[in-house]
């Protein structure tokens, strides 16, 4: 039988990758290109959406060449996107009318006081799932139809279109202004705060509450399913599959069952559990989020603990403190000295997320001496990945109830194996990295192919996944981590009070 490929275009926070998979899951061929960030104010991150489409377009049209000369066919192509951040256009011209408003922005901070402070606020967590945070992207659309003159007033007239990335990407490589498709699918449109989650439709009270119109949101689609041709590729394929990106993680990760969970450790972290078909309330801190859907068969659910910084804080140890060269060498130096020191590092460089969820957190440095060295400070940068997971693996456990037989992992970080150790010991839970360490790429081609017949079911993409690696906990480090997980709380609670 001759090889079916599946295309994948994953638009992250820094970059926007095309990678090919054949049907075992294995990468035939990468390309990606880098995006500008931009930082107009204190708190605020912008990206250029017409850079990002570009560049899109581009790595898409060169992995396509890369693998013209192969036996096979390319078949469909899956999309994965940065979630939350937003993207307001002109569906006449397909100009944006300003910068796409990144998911790390934290300008609507006074709008989101104002929203949750309304008699009416409990209404938001009731149908959304979510609490009312600049996290996610409808107070960042109410942002936009408030400050950019003529907005709202287009916005409301029908000529103005919101999306997130894989929104944009998909009306852009259908057509554009020429006939292109205004989708979301199921996963990015739960990140809004607009979405009803048991329903998985826009909710009239929600729009009403963030004064959204309901002529620029885009249809509602599932995970997994035929959405349009991408005509503006050099060869039309079916667009077949579109996840957030950290749902694409889990889906390429394998976990369908309830219980299991990935962490991905990128820029941030972000774990998700499976829940399975039920939408589980979390009381600790947590969101209540879509996992995927596969067209015509019900939700899937998951809980999702959201960390800010994690690697980011190793590029700050090297780009801000200049003590490392590159990011590889904070391993190095971690090594160097046989604990922290007694130091504990709190990243609330724009507050913390999950569990604590306060934005007027401020990061820390705790417990320095004279005897702590840069060592000392390179393990606690990289502890405190492992302790943010912690704080949210504890508070999954009290939502769920669902056991966590192993943590599966991927992303940058895990290459690191002090801190995968760290995170075993830490978690008392074995920590596993997968053979395919692209899983956000992985699922979004596992979507699309589904789609369209490359694989049968969940069931074949399960025997695709190969462990590459695992780190089991050590009891006796285990024991002493628990013992001194208090003061890393206690840390947290000095950030916490360091803003207020």
């Amino acid at each position: 039988m001759a090889e079916r490929y599946v295309l994948a275009i994953d638009q992250g926070t820094t970059s926007t990758r095309a990678i090919v998979f054949d049907r075992a899951g294995r990468l035939v061929a990468v390309r990606q290109r880098e995006h500008q960030q931009h930082f107009p104010r204190p708190g605020w991150v912008e990206h250029d959406p017409e850079e990002i489409w570009a560049n899109a377009q581009r790595t898409a049209a060169q992995v396509m060449g890369d693998v013209a000369a192969l036996p096979g066919e390319l078949v469909a192509l899956g999309i994965a996107n940065q979630r939350e951040t937003t993207v307001l256009w002109d569906r006449r011209t397909g100009r944006p009318v300003t910068r796409a408003l990144v998911w790390q922005d934290t300008r609507t901070a006074d709008l989101v006081a104002e929203l949750a402070a309304r008699p009416d606020a409990h209404l938001v967590a009731e149908r959304s799932g979510l609490e009312i945070a600049g996290y996610f992207a409808g107070p960042r659309l109410r942002w936009i139809l408030d400050s950019v003159p003529g907005a709202r007033e287009r916005a409301e007239r029908g000529e103005l279109l919101f999306g997130t990335m894989e929104s944009w990407l998909i009306w852009n490589l259908t057509g554009g202004p020429a006939g292109g498709v205004h989708v979301t699918d199921v996963t990015n449109a739960s990140r809004t705060l607009l979405m009803d989650v048991h329903t998985c439709r826009w909710d009239p009270e929600l729009l009403a509450f963030f004064d959204v119109p309901a002529a620029v949101l885009p249809e509602i689609r599932p995970s997994v399913g035929v959405i349009g041709s991408a005509t503006a590729l050099p060869t039309p394929v079916p667009i077949a599959g579109a996840l957030g990106d950290q749902q694409a993680a889990l889906f390429g990760q394998a976990c369908f069952q309830a219980g299991e969970a990935k962490c991905t450790y990128g820029t941030g972290s972000f774990l998700l559990q499976n829940t399975g078909t039920d939408l589980v309330r979390s009381s600790h801190g947590l969101i209540s989020t879509v996992a995927y859907q596969l067209a015509g068969e019900p939700v899937h659910y998951a809980l999702e603990g959201s960390v800010a910084v994690a690697g980011s804080l190793v590029q700050w140890l090297r780009d801000g403190l200049g003590l490392i060269s590159s990011a590889a060498e904070v391993e190095t130096l971690a090594r160097t000295v046989e604990d922290n020191g007694g130091c504990y590092v709190v990243p609330a460089f724009s507050g913390l997320l999950a569990p604590h969820w306060a934005g007027e957190a401020r990061g820390v440095v705790a417990g320095l001496t004279s005897y702590v060295t840069k060592g000392h400070l390179a393990r606690a940068v990289l502890e405190a990945t492992g302790w943010q997971t912690r704080d949210v693996v504890q508070a999954m456990d009290a939502d769920s109830g669902l056991p966590l037989p192993a943590l599966r992992v991927d992303g940058g970080m895990t290459t690191n194996n002090l801190l995968m150790q760290f995170l075993a010991d830490v978690l008392d839970t074995p920590v596993v990295r997968p053979m395919v360490g692209e899983t956000v790429s992985l699922g979004a081609a596992y979507a699309a192919g589904l789609a369209v017949g490359v694989w049968s079911d969940v069931a074949a993409l399960r025997r695709n996944w190969h462990r590459s690696a695992q780190w089991s906990p050590r009891p006796e480090r285990a024991a002493a981590l628990t013992a001194e997980y208090p003061r890393w709380q206690r840390a947290v609670e000095l950030s916490i009070a360091w803003g207020r």
